[in-house]
């Protein structure tokens, strides 16, 4: 069995992998040899999947502080400019402010940019291999690499595996991470199944705005997602509460098409009808604090293996949208935490490398030169300043992604009485719709911000019960009216303005509690 030394192992080479590689590689100057990195990939194949498709303006910041704001180019990416809600046939308009701008693109495409930008950056090597275990040191248990097979082309060679050595490793594997268990310890959390995403890709429609992702709310089920991610392209997530239902085509055709604009009709009918589409689950998986004791040494998660929330945050930010659309929005998603989690990493490691401190640990003394990250005890209390530097956006993303779906996808008179009202506080325009947007766009990142506008909703919510016409029944006739409610209905009205609010506490605050509990 052959062994390899680096300096860093990076397991997984999907959004979060090459963007730590490359922003690794830049630390040290040209002038001083790079850092070794291994970024260790199953597949180089161009992936192909339904989400991690829409990148906000807070990404694209976070894209661009890292010097990859390249890979957005020559993949057929759209700009984004905001969103469109459609509610009941009415169409909403929320523009992201000071006109600035996402991109969507096919997942694939962009991730095969990341890679090529990693690859040809100073001390990284692109590996195609399968991870098959974390390698620990007999005597500490602190992680020193990882064990992998390398992609043969020859299908009658045999197997072999190799040994990664390193003094730091990332495992960056995606959602159903196969070493989240192993690295977090008695700190893992399980992550929480919220619904599925069922993906279509639509030929040459024209969305209600152009350039805008369009949220369409159906009611009795979850909202259903349009972008494009190419010029003739159009992505369709439908999210489905519960089972995937057995004839998908039958459940599109009966209880989403009739809700979609008239013009996406046809074209939604036709791809239906050329078979199975593809599915995920949305998963939320709040983050555990890493380098304490509960957790394995030697060894950090990043991305969908650590931190997940549900894609309607969109692009793993889009989906987040959706939630604050039934009531105000994806918000940034897991691609823009992904990257900025990256940024701030890299942020905080830059010092152990630019200016290492003395080695203090036996592993570290042992080595004839230590590497810049030998000694742990100069890297784990980095992952606390990590943990809490990166709660601003992360938190925002997570809190409104999850809240506002459990608030919104389910029916009921509560969320009725906050869906309408979110609707009537969106009309007022101003900085109801800047403060939401600025929080969805991932350009304010402040879960302060985000209570301010959530709890907005609920008590506007509240006033427009008594000051808006309601529809009231005529007799015991079947004919409806809107009227605005007189005296006689306000005993009634305050018992729904009190169940109304306590509704939207006990969604909003447990995932406020999610985050902020570090044990």
């Amino acid at each position: 069995m052959s062994n390899s030394q680096y300096d860093v192992v990076i397991v997984g080479a999907g959004i979060a992998g090459p963007a730590l590689a490359h922003a690794l590689s830049n630390l040290r100057p040209k002038s001083q040899p790079p850092l070794r990195i291994a970024l260790l990939e199953r597949s180089l194949a161009e992936p192909n999947r339904i989400v991690g498709e829409l990148l906000q303006p807070g990404g694209m910041n976070a894209l661009r502080t890292l010097g990859l704001e390249d890979c957005v180019k020559g993949i057929d990416a759209v700009p984004v400019h905001g969103y469109a809600v459609v509610y009941n046939g009415k169409t909403v308009h929320i523009p992201y402010p000071n006109a600035a701008e996402g991109r969507s693109f096919h997942h694939g495409r962009f991730v095969m940019q990341l890679r090529e930008k990693a690859k040809v950056a100073r001390g990284v090597e692109l590996i195609e291999a399968t991870v098959s275990e974390l390698i620990e040191c007999e005597h500490t248990k602190r992680v020193i690499g990882v064990r992998a097979t390398r992609k043969s082309s020859d299908p009658d060679a045999e197997p072999s595996p190799e040994n990664f050595f390193a003094d730091l490793t990332f495992v960056a594997d995606g959602c159903f991470s196969k070493f989240r268990s192993q690295v977090l310890g008695s700190s893992l959390r399980t992550p929480q199944l919220k619904s599925h995403f069922v993906g279509f890709v639509l030929d040459r429609v024209t969305l209600p705005i152009p350039k805008h992702g369009t949220v369409v709310l159906v009611p009795g089920t979850g909202p259903v997602l349009l972008y494009q991610i190419g010029e003739n392209d159009t992505r369709m997530l439908v999210d489905v509460q519960g089972g995937l239902p057995k004839d998908m085509a039958a459940y599109v055709r009966e209880k989403i098409v009739p809700s979609l604009p008239k013009e996406l009709h046809e074209a939604v009918l036709d791809v239906i009808a050329k078979g199975k589409p593809k599915s995920m689950p949305n998963s939320f998986l709040p983050a555990s604090m890493q380098g304490t004791k509960h957790a394995r040494e030697g060894v950090i998660l990043l991305g969908d293996s650590w931190n997940m929330r549900h894609p309607l945050t969109g692009g793993k930010s889009y989906i987040c949208f959706v939630i604050w659309t039934l009531t105000d929005s994806p918000v940034p998603g897991g691609m823009t935490v992904a990257l900025s989690d990256v940024v701030t990493l890299t942020n905080l490691l830059a010092p152990l490398v630019t200016d290492p401190p003395a080695p203090d640990s036996p592993e570290a003394l042992a080595q004839e030169n230590p590497g810049p990250f030998s000694n742990w005890s100069h890297v784990a209390p980095l992952l606390a300043d990590f943990h809490w530097s990166r709660k601003p956006i992360s938190s925002t993303v997570n809190i409104l992604s999850i809240a506002l779906y459990d608030l919104f996808a389910a029916e009921n008179d509560n969320l009725s009485v906050l869906r309408e009202g979110c609707f009537k506080y969106f009309e007022l325009g101003g900085e109801c719709i800047n403060g939401p947007v600025s929080l969805l766009s991932a350009l304010a990142a402040s879960p302060t911000l985000l209570a301010y506008h959530f709890f907005s909703v609920a008590l506007y919510s509240i006033w427009a019960l008594f000051t808006h016409p309601q529809p009231k029944r005529i007799g015991g006739s079947e004919k409806v009216v809107m009227e605005i409610p007189s005296i006689l209905d306000y005993p009634n009205l305050i018992l729904r303005s009190i169940a109304a609010f306590w509704t939207a506490c006990i969604v909003f605050l447990p995932p406020v509690w999610s985050e902020i509990r570090w044990w």
